[in-house]
C-alpha cells in the first residue's frame, strides 16, 4: 500500500491544527510520527484514516485521492490509548470479528495463532472485563492484526500500560510488524520507543512536520534543534557558545577543537547527549568541572545532574555510580561527539557514526 500527503493542513475555527505537509510512509514498514502532546499526531493519524479531512491538500492511496471517501470503506485498522474492546463478546469472538465481517476462512486457526503470538491464548474464553489493561490491550492489537489490513495506525497504545507490559509488548510488536507486510504508523511521546521500533520517523512539533526519514538517520542528524529537542530522553544538554579560530568556544567553559563549515552565525548553540558525558577520562577529551546537584538510578544507568560553569548539565552513566549532593565532580567530553548548531537552530555539525569527524 502507498499513502502519500500532498500539502496538507488542517484548521479548525481559526485555530491551525497541523501546518503544510507532505510525507510519503515507507510502504510496507513502520512510520513512527514522534512528538510531544498536542505535536499534532492524532489529527494526522485521523486524516489518514478518514476519520477526518484535511482543510486542504490531498491524502492519495495507491496514487488515488481519498479525501471524503469514509473510514469504513476503507481498509485500516487503528488501535488507541484506550483499550477498546467489544464488552459483550468472549476475547476470543472479538479477534474473529474482522475475519467474519471479510467472510474468512480458518477463522479458529488464525485466532488461535495470533492469541499465542500475544500470548493471551489462556484468555480466549472470557471476556474483556475479566481482564487487566495490558491484556485488554492485547486483545485490541490482535484483532487490529486478525484484520489484516494494508494500512495500520496505533495512536499511542501502550502509553496506559505499565513500564513492565510496555517493555514486553514493545518487542512483541517489533516482531510482529516485521512478520507482516503493512504499512503501519505508530504514534508516540518517547524517543526510545521510536529508536527501539526502528523504521522510520517523523517528528512533529506544534502542528509541524520538522523531519522525515530513517530513524537511526533522524535521531543521530537532526536538522535543528526542534528534532534534537523533541528526539533526546534524557534532553539533550544545550551549550551556548561562539565561534573561535581554532573551533568552537563554550561561553565560561573550554575550545572545542573542530573544523567547523563556513557559516556567518557568531552564536552557536553546542548539543550534547547525556550519554556523550564520562566520569573517566579518554584521549582527546576537554573536561567540565562542576558540582553535584541530583543523582538518580534509572534502570541500569545513573542520572547525574551537575551545576558547570558552562550551565546545567545532565550525565547518563552505565552501571549504578554513588556522588555525594554538593561534592565536586569532573566530567569529561570529546568534541568529535557534540552537535553544533547555528542561530537560528539548524544544524551546522553532527558528530560522525563511530567516532571522531
Amino acid at each position: 500500500m502507498h499513502l502519500t500527503l500532498e500539502g496538507i493542513g488542517k484548521k479548525v475555527g481559526n485555530q491551525t491544527w497541523l501546518y503544510d505537509m507532505s510525507l510519503q510512509p515507507c510502504s510496507g514498514a513502520v512510520t513512527v510520527l514522534l512528538g510531544a502532546t498536542q505535536a499534532g499526531k492524532t489529527s494526522l493519524m485521523r486524516i489518514m484514516a478518514g476519520l477526518d479531512a484535511p482543510s486542504h491538500g490531498d491524502v492519495k492511496v495507491n496514487g488515488g485521492s481519498v479525501v471524503g471517501v469514509p473510514v469504513r470503506k476503507r481498509n485500516v485498522s487503528m488501535v488507541y490509548q484506550q483499550f477498546i474492546n467489544y464488552p459483550s463478546m468472549t476475547v476470543r469472538a472479538n479477534i474473529a470479528s474482522p475475519m467474519k465481517l471479510s467472510g474468512e476462512k480458518n477463522i479458529d486457526q488464525r485466532v488461535n495463532a495470533l492469541a499465542e503470538k500475544l500470548h493471551i491464548e489462556m484468555f480466549l474464553d472470557r471476556y474483556p472485563a475479566e481482564l487487566s489493561g495490558g491484556q485488554q490491550q492485547r486483545v485490541a492489537l490482535a484483532r487490529a492484526l486478525a484484520k489484516g489490513a494494508p494500512l495500520m495506525l496505533l495512536d499511542e497504545p501502550l502509553v496506559n500500560l505499565d513500564y513492565k507490559l510496555r517493555e514486553e509488548l514493545r518487542d512483541e510488536l517489533s516482531a510482529l510488524f516485521a512478520e507482516g507486510g503493512a504499512t503501519v504508523i505508530y504514534a508516540t511521546t518517547e524517543p526510545g520507543e521510536a529508536l527501539l521500533l526502528g523504521g522510520y520517523t517523523a517528528v512533529m512539533d506544534q502542528g509541524e512536520l520538522l523531519q522525515y526519514g530513517p530513524t537511526a538517520e533522524v535521531f543521530h542528524k537532526p536538522k535543528s534543534l526542534r528534532v534534537a529537542r523533541a528526539f533526546s530522553d534524557p534532553p539533550m544538554n544545550l551549550l551556548s557558545a561562539s565561534v573561535a579560530s581554532a573551533g568552537v568556544q563554550l561561553n565560561g567553559g573550554p575550545l572545542l577543537s573542530m573544523t567547523l563549515p563556513a557559516t556567518s552565525s557568531p552564536k552557536l548553540t553546542v548539543g550534547l547527549r547525556a550519554s556523550a558525558l564520562r566520569v573517566q577520562f579518554q584521549d582527546g577529551d576537554v573536561v567540565l568541572p562542576g558540582k553535584v546537584e541530583l543523582a538518580e538510578i534509572s534502570g541500569s544507568d545513573t542520572f547525574v545532574h551537575v551545576e558547570s560553569l558552562v550551565g546545567d548539565v545532565v550525565a547518563q552513566l552505565s552501571g549504578v555510580h554513588n556522588f555525594e549532593l554538593g561534592s565536586q565532580i569532573n566530567l569529561y567530553l570529546n568534541p568529535a561527539q557534540v552537535y553544533v548548531f547555528d542561530e537560528q537552530g539548524l544544524l551546522l555539525l553532527a558528530p560522525v557514526r563511530g567516532g571522531g569527524r
